[in-house]
């Protein structure tokens, strides 16, 4: 029997958590066709290519479920500033952007997440985000993409900014001219910023022509107080209730941040079956920690996301572990629970979680027959990983980016023994560099 790709001799994480040892896995028509441990099967199935996984975790491959490709050239520059950073230094930074720019800043973040792990990602939206899809579709990576949607705020420049009729037409064009590009990897969703940057107006027709599409919608929900303060004083509704009262609120809506959350609102997101995301790190850092647990108990999916490269890295490993050290210190340590966030609900999030808020739970997220081939082999025979009580602490708790060894998305595979095959590593470091002091020296930032 023939197929495209074998990883012999792995170990495999499991749908529910376990790791299974000594499995062979068969890679055909981009889609997982057999899980199995025989060695007679590895005799009679012939492979184009042969992935060694001795001493390797095959896992579902990272999903970063809210970044800003777009912000990467600014790495370095959030950390130690005081609050308004986004309107500060963001937006200024990304209205101030040109197309190459944005090509290798999205280039570059392509670079970093598959190093780290990550297969997948969510991109807010940004100026030029043709270039955004034009470097996904180069890198083998795979992605649901949207313009930043903005049409008020007395601080948002004017390139960012337009009517709501400027804005459907701009994103209805990059869906006509890109959605199912890359051999089906790429989504165009639309978005709304966030309710302090977009008038009741724009909600209602993002919402319904997402709606139309049958397509996603990104958009920022809960990061800060000011959001809330803001929309009870101008609508006497919370930022949750202002969504649904305008039709946003549904399945398809990937809400990020979410930290200032009401009970009630919770209760919202729950019924309307909304995909929450969290970015610990950003998060933690100026806004506080959000009701985590009291959404795992209301069966909320939750996906997790770097926010981008402004103020960290766009590792989900690093995100997973400082989520679990924040969350387990507010929520936990003050009533003694120490599995307030279970080891295996903090992988979910960064794997299944992570597939559902980009609309694809069916068929990627997790390693099983008939799903789509997005995986990555961790090197687990280390002296940090292994001898190991249990593995799935241990991910959690030790592994980080660079111990992804391997990447295959979309049943292809972009990197080999540390080295990406869809990327001049080389070309894009010094491109950057370039792009770094242009930026720095037009915008003063």
């Amino acid at each position: 029997m023939q197929c495209d790709l074998v990883i012999k001799g792995c170990s495999v994480l499991t749908p529910e958590f376990e790791v299974k040892e000594n499995q062979n896995v068969y890679i055909k028509d981009s889609k997982i066709i057999k899980i199995d441990d025989s060695a007679v099967l590895a005799e009679i199935y012939e492979s184009s290519e042969t992935l060694n996984g001795k001493g390797k975790l095959l896992m579902p491959g990272l999903i970063d479920a809210h970044t800003h490709t777009c912000q990467q050239l600014l790495r370095g520059r959030t950390m130690d500033e005081y609050p308004m950073i986004w309107a500060r230094i963001l937006v200024p930074f990304e209205s101030n952007l040109d197309s190459d720019t944005v090509y290798t800043s999205a280039q570059l973040s392509c670079l970093e997440m598959i190093k780290s792990g990550t297969t997948g990602f969510a991109d807010s939206g940004g100026l030029h985000m043709d270039r955004v899809v034009e470097a996904t579709i180069e890198s083998g990576m795979r992605a649901a993409i949207t313009k930043s949607s903005m049409d008020m705020g007395a601080f948002i420049p004017d390139v960012m900014i337009g009517s709501p009729d400027e804005i459907i037409t701009d994103v209805e064009n990059l869906y006509k001219d890109y959605n199912g590009t890359g051999d089906g990897r790429i989504q165009i969703w639309f978005a709304l910023r966030q309710v302090m940057t977009c008038s009741p107006r724009l909600i209602e027709k993002t919402a319904e022509k997402a709606a139309l599409y049958k397509t996603g919608l990104h958009a920022h929900l809960a990061e800060h107080r000011d959001e809330v303060s803001f929309c009870l004083q101008n609508y006497k509704m919370r930022p949750a209730e202002l969504l649904d009262e305008y039709g946003a609120l549904g399945p398809n809506l990937l809400t990020a941040h979410n930290v200032a959350l009401s009970e009630q609102e919770i209760d919202l997101l729950c019924d309307r079956e909304v995909k929450v995301v969290h970015c610990p790190r950003n998060n933690f850092a100026s806004h506080g920690f959000p009701k985590t647990p009291r959404m795992l108990q209301e069966g909320i999916s939750i996906g997790i996301g770097s926010d981008g490269a402004a103020g960290a890295s766009l590792s989900l490993f690093d995100e997973m572990r400082v989520f679990r050290s924040g969350l387990h210190a507010f929520w936990g340590l003050p009533v003694f629970d120490p599995v307030v966030i279970p080891a295996k609900e903090l992988l979910k999030m960064i794997t299944s979680g992570g597939a559902n808020a980009l609309q694809l739970g069916d068929e990627i997220g997790t390693i099983e027959v008939g799903k789509k081939a997005d995986l990555i082999l961790v090197d687990i025979d280390q002296p940090h990983i292994s001898p190991t009580y249990n593995m799935i602490n241990t991910i959690v708790e030790a592994v980080n980016g660079n111990d992804v060894v391997d990447s295959i998305i979309d049943g292809k595979i972009v990197m080999k023994n540390r080295e990406v095959l869809t990327l001049d590593e080389e070309h894009i470091l010094y491109e950057s560099k370039k792009g770094m002091k242009f930026m720095v020296e037009k915008t003063g930032i």
